[in-house]
Parts: C-alpha cells; structure tokens; sequence
C-alpha cells in the first residue's frame, strides 16, 4: 500500500582476520511490518514500523556478537517504545493525512525525516513542519506526528536512548537538579 521504497539495513562486523565486513547473520532487507498498535487518526490505513537495530544495555556490549544476539531477539518480539538501558534505531512510515496520539516516552529521541514532510505537535499547541533530512531531539516530551500531507506517505527514522526521568510521579512535577 506504502509509496516508499523497501528499506536495506547492512550491519558490520570483523572476521577471523580481524578486517571490517558486513554481516550474513542478519537480513539486509528490512521487513516494514504494519504498526495495529500505533492509534491514528485521519488515515484508515495502518502505520508501518522497520526495527533497524536495538540493544539492550549501554554502552553495548560487542564481544561475542551478543548485541546482534539481542537485536534477533527483538526482530521475533519487538521492544517496546524504548527499551531500559538500551537503545532503539527504527523506522516508521506514515500513511496520508495521519496523526499519531499524543504521547510521551521516557526517552531521548532523535527523530529525522526520510521522505515526505511531518508535523511535530507538542502539548503546548506549538507545532513545527519538518521536511526531508530536518531532526527534531524529543526530551521526554509529550508530542503527536501528523503527516503533512494528504496523498503522500511519509517517513521518519528515529533513534531512542533511555534516559533517568525528569519527571518525579510521587510528586507531580518536574526535577529542576
């Protein structure tokens, strides 16, 4: 259903000799799976969502491939929005005229445009149309994406780090240390 082009990911690794090479133990095709639990709005078409890479500790461990280990894992059960003391590398396509609820993870999120043209909304009201190749850094705030356009899919690639909470939930409001 989706406009845009299929995603390749290629992951490196070192041989027996110790030279660079990409990796045969992961696929290089990055399947675009639909997204049922991301709520939309304005589309009856469903998000799509590619996991690029994901760990599950930082800094990540390498030796003995057990970062790759855990990123196989989370191909067969995906993370969730973010994942505690790891990080999150994925894409995400959105259909025509959608918006995503608003929402608020706990984490640090870079998110870059792809293709096509998105708005950020904050619950402020304030709003900002990025266009491709533009970033928008997510604090741990609450926002929505709406893509800007009514025939177009658009795509945005987002990389998520755990962070400590800003928030204290026992006393209501923000930590200003």
């Amino acid at each position: 259903m989706t406009t845009l082009r299929p995603l390749k990911r290629f992951v490196t690794e070192h041989n027996a000799q110790g030279k660079a090479v990409f990796s045969k133990q992961i696929d290089e095709d990055l399947a675009m799976n639909e997204l049922k639990q991301l709520p939309l709005q304005g589309s009856s078409l469903p998000a799509k969502m590619g996991l690029g890479y994901a760990t599950n500790e930082f800094p990540a461990k390498l030796a003995g491939a057990k970062d790759v280990k855990t990123y196989e894992g989370y191909l067969k059960k995906g993370p969730g929005i973010s994942i505690d003391n790891g990080t999150v590398f994925r894409f995400l396509d959105f259909p025509p005229g959608s918006i995503s609820e608003m929402h608020r993870t706990k984490s640090l999120d870079y998110g870059v445009v792809i293709e096509g043209s998105v708005v950020a909304g904050l619950d402020s009201g304030e709003t900002r149309v990025l266009h491709r190749g533009d970033s928008c850094v997510q604090r741990a705030t609450n926002h929505d994406w709406k893509n800007a356009s009514d025939t177009e899919w658009a795509r945005v690639m987002f990389v998520l780090l755990d962070t400590e909470p800003d928030w204290d939930s026992s006393e209501g409001n923000f930590r200003n240390e």
